[in-house]
């Protein structure tokens, strides 16, 4: 089956990843966690190790184990590169060509598809800037923007668009852009 890149950024959706990279797994995928640092806020390494059943990436200081950066053995082997959940800043440096992170560098450094799941609160969502930079990448060949929901309550509280897209809709995204 296939190799999977799941970036996961800093946004209460992360615990959403989990669930999503067991169920790839459990399709037969080969499922690689790259978390950002404000990631691991919100949902622990070894959650993510165990259900991808692969060590997860978080920083630079991860790739000391072989003279290839890992970053760039990761972009190299993906079928397919999928950001869940996507919070405007990474959005942000990903549009700008910013790699201040593991997960940005290797987006840099990979040549498959890309998915990006949304998942902020929906004035952020709406902000020009946040609009321009997705409409960025929404533009770049193999690049695809799911979400976010249009209604649904926020973890701040808000009701509206912003919400991460369900893990259902995301494996769906994911199996299609596979095929």
């Amino acid at each position: 089956m296939a190799t999977i890149i799941l970036g996961v950024t800093g946004s209460i959706a992360a615990y959403k990843a989990a669930d999503v990279a067991s169920r790839l797994v459990k399709l037969g995928h080969s499922v690689h966690c790259v978390c950002t640092p404000c990631a691991l806020q919100f949902v622990t390494p070894l959650t993510l190790m165990t259900l991808s059943r692969n060590p997860v990436v978080s920083s630079f200081e991860d790739e000391t184990g072989s003279w290839v950066p890992l970053h760039i053995k990761l972009a190299a082997m993906a079928d397919l590169f999928c950001v869940l959940p996507a919070s405007a800043n990474t959005i942000a440096c990903m549009a700008q060509g910013l790699a201040p992170n593991a997960l940005t560098s290797l987006y840099l450094a990979c040549r498959a598809p890309v998915l990006i799941f949304p998942a902020m609160n929906g004035l952020m969502w709406d902000h020009p800037a946040t609009q321009q930079n997705a409409a960025t990448l929404a533009a770049r060949e193999n690049h695809q923007i799911i979400g976010p929901d249009n209604c649904g309550i926020l973890a701040c509280g808000d009701e509206g668009k912003g919400r991460l897209v369900s893990a259902d809709c995301a494996i769906e995204a994911i199996v299609a852009a596979l095929a």
